[in-house]
């Protein structure tokens, strides 16, 4: 996106930002239509994972969560952008804790115990970091790739920091967590990207061989931070609540793969659950495995 790009769309993203939430989901609903039924925006690219990935479900099912992913995409995409000026009792009600999550991290603060959180491109993640930021008293860090397009980053990044939230560039996450280290912290990791191939983990996941990005586990083992999976359960349009779980409380004591099986798995589990509220317009598997491995 060009500069003149960026700056014309400025003021219809935050017009839709500001928009009452009835009439939020109105604009939705109309990007569905250009996205899907007109645009078919990645439309071969979301089959062709679906299908994958549920080989025992119909064409007609395909089809269906196919649908219901482009319905939740388009919501996706504008509560992301809502992020910029909603308030911080509106971001509570619209993505909630669960009172066992909250009472998770109380007890890890109490302890002092930093943690390393892993959760997927599944639900509204972004939300789930704000909530988070209002909500628990560590401080959370999010490991994330630098933007290419600096005009449009700087706005992700000002959504993603608004109530406390704090970035880590990718190459960054070792040096900054040891320099960090005496103070307490949640660093928030997006396990299901695309890692290059060499020195990736590889595994099953949705019924096809997926390169894993191990640097979570081996961060893990290094810190020996307890590591807490992340899930979050859509209530109704626009209303979230937020689980955690910890997956392996002493890494260090870890098998090799160990961690990164335990995510991935628990993942897996979501995404079966309630599959339209993950990212399949993303290319996850466009690496092979290869043969040496």
């Amino acid at each position: 996106m060009s500069a003149i790009g960026y700056y014309i769309l400025l003021p219809f993203i935050y017009f839709a930002a500001i928009l009452p939430f009835p009439l939020f989901y109105v604009l939705s609903d109309f990007n569905y239509f250009l996205v899907y039924h007109v645009l078919g925006y990645r439309k071969k690219v979301v089959l062709q994972n679906l299908r994958n990935s549920f080989p025992e479900k119909s064409d007609e099912e395909i089809k269906k969560i196919s649908r219901k992913f482009y319905r939740y995409l388009c919501d996706l995409f504008l509560e992301t952008f809502k992020t910029l000026v909603i308030s911080k009792e509106s971001m509570k009600q619209h993505c909630r804790f669960h009172p066992s999550t909250i009472e998770l991290f109380e007890k890890y603060n109490a302890k002092k115990q930093s943690v390393i959180l892993v959760l997927g491109h599944f639900g509204n993640w972004e939300w789930a970091g704000n909530t988070f930021g209002i909500t628990c008293k560590q401080q959370l860090y999010v490991i994330y790739h630098p933007f290419t397009n600096k005009k449009f980053g700087n706005l992700i990044v000002k959504m993603r920091t608004r109530f406390g939230t704090k970035l880590i560039p990718m190459k960054e996450t070792v040096r900054e967590m040891i320099r960090k280290k005496d103070e307490i912290t949640a660093t928030a990791f997006i396990a299901d990207q695309t890692p290059p191939v060499e020195g990736a983990y590889w595994t099953t996941f949705l019924n096809q061989e997926t390169p894993i990005f191990n640097g979570t586990e081996k961060i893990a083992r290094k810190m020996n931070y307890p590591v807490v999976y992340v899930s979050l359960k859509k209530i109704k349009r626009g209303y979230y609540e937020v689980f955690a779980e910890t997956l392996c409380e002493t890494p260090k004591t870890s098998g090799e793969g160990e961690i990164s099986e335990l995510h991935t798995k628990r993942l897996e589990k979501d995404i079966r659950q309630t599959p339209e509220l993950w990212l399949w317009s993303h290319r996850r598997w466009k690496h092979k495995k290869p043969l040496n491995l």
